[in-house]
């Protein structure tokens, strides 16, 4: 096994990271990581992902504990996937962009580069008012003028309210958007955060602009092969193991006392401040910003239907129902046959519901909306109370890298141009490890 013995060579070679929290970010890190440094990824649950990760909670099938939309702008996320070897070609349905609101209109932009591809759009806008495509238009124009960019403070409701922007528009476009977009009420959300999706969304390339569905469950489509690439290299992936604490050194870190060179704390941002209990007092002004988060829920509703293909399209945006904002076929999106998948961004009265409420009233406003889909009272409701954190105009962000050099956060909610997104957790993985691999000069 002379190719062993020389793998445990070089990783011995090089320094050990630790890298704590096996979810997007963490494993983006570790990928990252990998080129230079002997990995040790923790990961308390027993499915890598994080908040997008496989959920085996239905009778008959495997699920998500969310649904997740990719945009071809996501470049971290599609070049991570490639290195370990998840062909996105093959895990990702590729869509031209749309957003179709049942019973109002239809939006939908070709494969074009911009703008070609918003005046499109814009064109065969069905269900639209001439006079609501001028106002929006007019919005986009604008905010194409001022770069795509906005004033930190600056909620989506006083720019839409600066744009003229109509009641109808904002209920049925600007709404729907921003609550995919940063699951965030349009009064609270942040405009600057809502304009850079829209920039790498509709103002990019052609390729950027596709919405890319994945075929797959969410672990297997990035977490799982990245696990699989990094333990076929000689890293270690420990599942299971709940870190207790993470303490800095004057020359590493220590993680429930065993010793590294350095490491990535890419936790849910809740359990950062936990994990560094004894150094609590030297990072209070690092960690301030993370203490400050509030957060949005996301529930998904799994609901069987005998006949889902009733929708007239595999995902459909829903406006005044307190039941569900976005419906999904999964059979048509994900194969898996005879279910749907609704979710409810934010906050509202279904949080006050049982699980076997909300499925009732599910099933009965999709019935009553879409004629003959048969849906059925019966599935699984997923809550994530903390889903996300709350993407208010002003937030101020925890940096990557703090008081201590050689450990640097990752996630999500560290600070980066992207609300709570795939490809925001990824980039701040990759991030946090060229910070440390710049610390320790390799």
């Amino acid at each position: 096994m002379a190719g062993v013995e020389n793998l445990g060579v070089r990783l011995s070679a090089r320094p050990r990271v630790a890298v704590v929290g096996g979810g997007w970010a963490g494993l983006a890190a570790a990928v990252t990581l990998a080129d230079w440094a002997e990995v040790t990824v923790f990961e308390a649950g027993r499915v890598l992902g994080g908040r997008a990760r496989r959920l085996a909670r239905a009778p008959d099938g495997v699920f998500d504990n969310g649904q997740h939309l990719l945009l071809g702008a996501y470049s971290e996320c599609l070049r991570l996937m490639r290195r370990v070897g998840a062909a996105p070609e093959a895990l990702l349905w590729r869509t031209p962009q749309r957003l179709d609101v049942a019973g109002e209109h239809s939006f939908a932009m070709p494969p074009w580069p911009a703008p070609l591809n918003q005046l499109a759009g814009w064109l065969g806008w069905r269900g639209a008012p001439w006079g609501e495509r001028w106002r929006w238009l007019r919005a986009l124009l604008a905010l194409r003028a001022q770069g795509f960019a906005a004033p930190p403070e600056q909620t989506v409701a006083d720019w839409l309210r600066q744009q003229g922007q109509s009641a109808w528009l904002t209920r049925t476009f600007w709404e729907p958007l921003t609550l995919a977009a940063l699951n965030t009420p349009i009064e609270r959300a942040a405009m600057a955060c809502l304009a850079a999706v829209l920039r790498d969304g509709v103002a990019g390339p052609a390729a950027h602009s596709d919405m890319l569905m994945p075929r797959v469950d969410l672990s297997a489509l990035f977490p799982e092969p990245a696990a699989h690439w990094l333990t076929a290299q000689g890293h270690a992936i420990r599942v299971g193991y709940r870190v207790k604490s993470l303490f800095p050194v004057q020359d590493g870190v220590e993680v429930d006392g065993e010793h590294f060179a350095a490491a990535v704390l890419a936790t849910a941002p809740q359990h950062v401040t936990a994990l560094l209990d004894r150094k609590r007092e030297d990072a209070a002004d690092w960690l301030a910003p993370i203490n400050k988060l509030d957060y949005q829920p996301i529930y998904t509703v799994y609901l069987r239907a005998h006949r889902p293909e009733a929708l007239p399209q595999p995902w459909l945006g829903l406006v005044d129902a307190p039941w569900g904002q976005w419906v999904f076929d999964r059979q048509r999106c994900t194969g898996h046959a005879g279910w749907l998948a609704l979710v409810i961004s934010g906050p509202g009265p279904h949080q006050a519901w049982s699980a076997a409420e909300l499925l009732s009233r599910a099933a009965a406003g999709l019935n009553q909306r879409f004629a003959g889909l048969s849906a059925q009272a019966e599935g699984q409701v997923i809550a994530e109370r903390r889903a996300t954190f709350s993407c208010d105009a002003g937030l101020a962000r925890a940096a990557a890298q703090g008081p201590w050099p050689r450990l640097a956060l990752a996630g999500d909610h560290v600070a980066g141009p992207y609300p709570a997104t795939l490809e925001g957790a990824v980039r701040s993985g990759a991030h946090a490890a060229y910070l440390l691999k710049k610390v320790l000069n390799c």
